[in-house]
């Protein structure tokens, strides 16, 4: 492989897995970080592994032209997004590499970010692939009969589907974060609502288009793992399950497989879903020319039916807890490794043969936060931060064991990601628990009251893993 440096455009925990993969594959790397991000291991193991050099302040991790200037001052010649921030953003994507002094952004191409970042597109898309997608409108809809036509079109199918109570979404088409949607369960109420919410559209968004969609009740929310290079091929790193989530829909638990028919009964061929989705998310792969790593999101519906939900153009919080599961040629995998070396311009040296999986892998997302309070994030300090070393377990995190660490107000509580396996779903929810109960995190707030974590929450969770 040609030598590189690369910028790592990132704080935290994905920014330590980036660090640690470039050293692997023998790639200098620069890091950057704000001052509210000092303490943070990501900084400590920059200075430890790459001298002064390889640290640079910088005043916000979304402010590109910083970025850029880090990139020309450091000689960088990649750049790797991490997750958040710019890692979907096409325009800095285009612009990392159209400038005059050009990097390789570690990521899709920046067309492909561009199409598959917009939900209108692919499932657009999607559908003239012939990819379930959620039933309803694939474009904004201005015309209010056009409108009323399709709600009562969809009140209709999910009656003949024997949905009791149907539900359909209407959405402001210019939204995004969860603003400007409404449900409706009543077509008399529905022309209100469309009045309604196209004049708030209007006001927020300068565009009163709205998207009409089926509300899919009960659903689990799973993922392929897609990795693919600049030459054509593309593979698949399997399914997860990221159906526990806050009340926010934030993952909380993630688990490789997606579901496990060995032993959990389900309505439905379990194994002919993951196979479908699998296949679905392959054939839309290849037919925009992916080009890096992936996850294609979906949500299963109580009877076993699929459907796209969006895709990710990025690298995923929980990609370690596909690769656990994961085997390339009989040796482990490591997919931010893959990523960078895919987006470096290297093949890939295997087929979908050489992969193969065993057992299951869960990971816990640890945070400072209160479940029993809506789980609103806890700020203060963490003095004590431990947990029990297993050759079947794995901790990311950036929050230092030897001395106290003052969370960060600015960024999400995120303390560590923990992945577990073990050679069923049985013996990796015993070793989940078992890890779980022997985790150390002690704090106090300024007020003097204890720390507050989901740890609880995510012991109780362990038990329904992959039931549905």
């Amino acid at each position: 492989m040609k030598k590189h440096k690369v910028l790592i455009a990132n704080r935290g925990e994905i920014a330590i897995r980036i660090l640690e993969a470039c050293r692997r594959l023998g790639l200098d790397f620069v890091c950057v970080y704000t001052k509210e991000d000092r303490a943070s291991m990501h900084c400590e193991l920059a200075l430890k592994y790459g001298g002064e050099k390889s640290l640079y302040r910088i005043s916000s991790y979304l402010d590109a032209n910083e970025i850029f200037a880090v990139a020309d001052h450091s000689q960088a010649t990649a750049i790797h997004p991490g997750y958040g921030f710019f890692a979907e953003n096409y325009r800095f994507a285009r612009r990392a590499t159209q400038r005059t002094r050009p990097l390789i952004f570690i990521g899709p191409n920046w067309k492909i970010v561009k199409d598959l970042g917009d939900k209108i597109n692919t499932k657009r898309l999607a559908r003239m692939l012939n990819v379930p997608t959620v039933p309803g409108s694939d474009r904004p809809i201005y015309d209010d009969l056009e409108a009323e036509e399709l709600a009562r079109n969809l009140f209709n199918f999910q009656k003949e589907q024997g949905i009791e109570y149907p539900v359909i979404l209407v959405k402001a088409s210019a939204g995004g974060g969860g603003m400007g949607i409404e449900e409706v369960g009543d077509l008399d109420r529905f022309k209100t609502v469309l009045r309604r919410l196209r004049n708030y559209a209007q006001r927020q968004f300068g565009n009163d288009g709205v998207l009409i969609e089926q509300r899919i009740f009960d659903f689990n929310h799973l993922e392929v793992q897609i990795v693919a290079d600049k030459y054509g091929n593309v593979v698949h790193f399997g399914t997860r399950n990221c159906t526990i989530q806050s009340t926010g829909r934030q993952k909380r638990i993630e688990v490789a497989p997606g579901f496990y028919p060995k032993t959990i009964s389900y309505a439905f061929d379990a194994n002919k879903v993951l196979n479908d989705i699998v296949k679905y998310s392959i054939r839309m792969a290849k037919y925009v020319g992916y080009d890096n790593v992936g996850t294609w999101e979906w949500i299963v519906s109580p009877t076993g039916q699929p459907f796209l939900m969006e895709v990710n153009t990025r690298i995923q919080v929980e990609n370690g807890v596909s690769a656990i599961i994961s085997r390339v040629k009989g040796k482990d995998v490591d997919i931010i490794e893959e990523q960078i070396r895919l987006g470096l311009g290297e093949k890939l040296t295997y087929t979908q043969r050489d992969i193969t999986f065993t057992g299951v892998g869960i990971e816990y997302r640890i945070i400072a936060e209160s479940p029993e309070e809506d789980f609103q994030p806890w700020v203060g300090t963490i003095e004590r931060f431990s947990w029990p070393k297993y050759e079947w377990a794995k901790v990311f995190t950036h929050v230092p064991q030897d001395r106290p660490y003052e969370i960060p107000t600015e960024f999400d509580p995120n303390l560590a990601m923990a992945i577990v396996w073990g050679k069923n779903l049985e013996e990796a929810k015993r070793n989940g628990l078992k890890f779980l109960n022997e985790v150390v995190l002690e704090g106090k707030n300024k007020r003097g009251e204890p720390l507050k974590s989901n740890l609880k929450f995510l012991k109780q969770k362990t038990e329904s893993i992959l039931k549905f």
